[in-house]
């Protein structure tokens, strides 16, 4: 079932507003066991906390932000190693990532959260929910994947554009991997907020170690024997034109959560939150909106 169109309505912004969210609120640095770590708070209400996916930043959600402020204290951050991040020496997983999400959180007092990842975020959001149940409010993985042996793999070309340990910051290899996120229909009707991504992953540096080191950490990822045990509710969206976590992994990772709710976008590419903001945003919010009133 889609969701309430009362929703959309508030949903949707326009892509200056989109783009100027990051000036209008404070965006501190924290230190964790020495390392800093670059975050932004946007709004209030009910933490919700945003995990971007491979290569990304706070930046990536730029069409969330101004939404989800509306109604929840929205947290947003650069990865270790990633934009106005310090690298951290401690060996990358997605536990560690997990971690370091709880260690945030910890950091600024906030015992409980939603949390809502993507792609590699998803993984790490999966990590956090089984490993720090008491913290999990409710939770959203999109366009991503339990991982293990059903995990179902894009097509070769896309495989190793991602994994190909060369050139990661020039800006044709980011330009290359970015069009393949995208549903080409979205390219050639909205070639420049295509442009505008890639100008702010450009803008985002990511050490190749870094790159490299996530990408070893989604290649290990492995959960597919333990969703079962996440207890907590759990929304699974996705695009059906995801050429990146191809849709069948949202699929099985739905079915294998108790109780998890299955959202497929149409027509949408593996940025399909950036391609349909205003229809994937309004799922996010009647789900955690949704549960939250059943519940009181």
């Amino acid at each position: 079932m889609m969701p309430d169109k009362s929703f959309a309505s508030i949903t949707g912004p326009c892509l200056n507003e989109a783009q100027s969210f990051n000036t209008r609120f404070a965006m501190p640095v924290i230190n964790l066991h020495n390392v800093n770590l670059y975050y932004e708070i946007h709004g209030d209400g009910e933490p919700l906390i945003l995990i971007p996916g491979l290569g990304t930043g706070a930046w990536l959600w730029f069409k969330q932000v101004p939404a989800f402020a509306r109604f929840f204290r929205t947290i947003i951050f650069d990865p270790h190693g990633v934009g106005r991040s310090d690298k951290t020496s401690e060996a990358l997983t997605t536990r560690t990532l997990a971690a370091t999400v709880a260690e945030l959180l910890n950091a600024l007092d906030i015992e409980q959260a939603h949390v809502l990842g993507a792609s590699l975020g998803g993984f790490v959001a999966q990590e956090f929910a089984l490993g720090y149940p008491q913290k999990t409010i409710r939770l959203v993985l999109c366009c991503t994947s339990a991982g293990g042996a059903r995990h179902i793999p894009p097509p070769a070309n896309v495989l190793e554009a991602y994994a190909a340990n060369f050139h990661l910051n020039a800006e044709e290899r980011i330009r290359q991997n970015l069009l393949l996120a995208f549903a080409p229909r979205y390219i050639t009707e909205h070639a420049a907020e295509v442009e505008r991504v890639i100008e702010m992953r450009l803008s985002g540096v990511v050490p190749d170690e870094v790159y490299m080191n996530q990408v070893r950490a989604g290649q290990a990822f492995d959960a597919e024997a333990r969703v079962s045990q996440i207890k907590v509710p759990t929304l699974v969206i996705s695009g059906d034109a995801d050429n990146i976590v191809l849709v069948e992994n949202s699929d099985n990772l739905a079915a294998a959560i108790p109780g998890a709710k299955l959202v497929i976008v149409q027509g949408g590419g593996h940025m399909f939150f950036i391609e349909q903001a205003e229809t994937f945003n309004a799922a996010v919010l009647e789900f955690i909106n949704h549960v939250r009133l059943s519940q009181t």
